[in-house]
């Protein structure tokens, strides 16, 4: 990363200090209050991010058709809301205190987690893009060291943060797309947060279906397990009603993982997250474009 304090001070960069300021701000208050304000950003990206608007409703209606338009309309807004909501998490992962965030949190299977280790040759804690997946990594690390995957992030703030406050509260950040050093940290008994959802195009991919519809899904879960013989452990979590916090879910390692077909361990992780999915659906972020790279003469979904 450019440490340069130039780019990130310079004047351009202002108004990103000013937001993160304001965030910080907010992560000063009450939770409840917190969850209210983020709730309002959700609101406002519905009125005015059309594109995100549409990127979600379109998903929606390709992985649940049996949805009326009410109750299609329904669930983008309380996705957009849940997508706001995450804007406040990210800053209270950042800035919130242990004390805090130990209150709002319910953890169970740990043990599952303990238990892959013992195997000594590291563990894949394999996730989900659902809002929450900023907090949950970050409540997760009052419980237990692990190593993060990140994408660089275009904002020079953004991207300052993020690796200062990534690399300050977890073992390690590993940028994404570098193999080596994830199979460096499996090797070294280290658990990786993973999480092979978002389409990244058809390199290393292969499609499977996710909710019946085909989507680009990474291989790498199956590859990395079986190169480094890594025990794969699901990790989700959840926002709970109210503001009653979240839950965090560690569970058993796979058996059989990987099996004999990367094809059918692919299948088997989706499947895995759909259901995940399925208990929260507003949670997950249906605002990103799952099914942008198509098979071969299959028409492209987003306009």
């Amino acid at each position: 990363m450019d440490t340069d304090p130039e780019p990130i001070y310079n004047p351009r960069c202002w108004p990103a200090w000013l937001a993160c300021a304001l965030l910080w701000c907010v992560t000063r208050l009450p939770f409840a209050w917190q969850l209210a304000i983020g709730r309002l950003l959700g609101y406002g990206i519905y009125l005015f991010g059309p594109e995100r608007r549409q990127v979600t409703r379109t998903n929606l209606e390709l992985c649940f058709p049996d949805l009326s338009a009410g109750e299609c309309h329904r669930l983008t807004l309380e996705h957009l809301t849940s997508l706001g909501i995450a804007i406040i998490e990210i800053a209270l992962s950042w800035w919130g205190t242990d004390r805090k965030l130990r209150r709002l949190v319910t953890i169970s299977g740990l043990e599952n987690l303990e238990a892959a280790l013992q195997h000594g040759k590291g563990v894949l804690l394999l996730s989900a893009h659902f809002t929450t997946l900023e907090i949950g990594g970050r409540l997760l690390s009052l419980y237990a060291p692990f190593h993060v995957l990140y994408r660089r992030h275009k904002n020079p703030v953004i991207e300052f943060l993020i690796q200062k406050y990534r690399t300050s509260l977890y073992e390690n950040a590993i940028e994404r797309g570098d193999l080596r050093a994830m199979v460096k940290s499996l090797r070294d008994n280290r658990p990786v947060w993973y999480a092979p959802d978002q389409d990244f195009g058809s390199d290393n991919s292969i499609f499977v279906p996710f909710f019946g519809v085909p989507a680009a899904t990474l291989t790498a879960t199956s590859r990395l397990a079986g190169a480094t013989g890594a025990r794969v452990v699901p990790f989700f979590q959840a926002r709970l009603p109210g503001s009653r916090g979240y839950r965090l879910t560690l569970m058993p390692a796979l058996d059989g993982f990987p099996g004999t077909s990367i094809e059918a361990d692919t299948r088997r992780i989706v499947k895995l997250i759909e259901d995940r999915v399925r208990e929260n659906p507003e949670q997950y972020v249906w605002a990103h474009r799952r099914f942008k790279t198509r098979p071969s003469g299959q028409k492209a979904v987003y306009k």
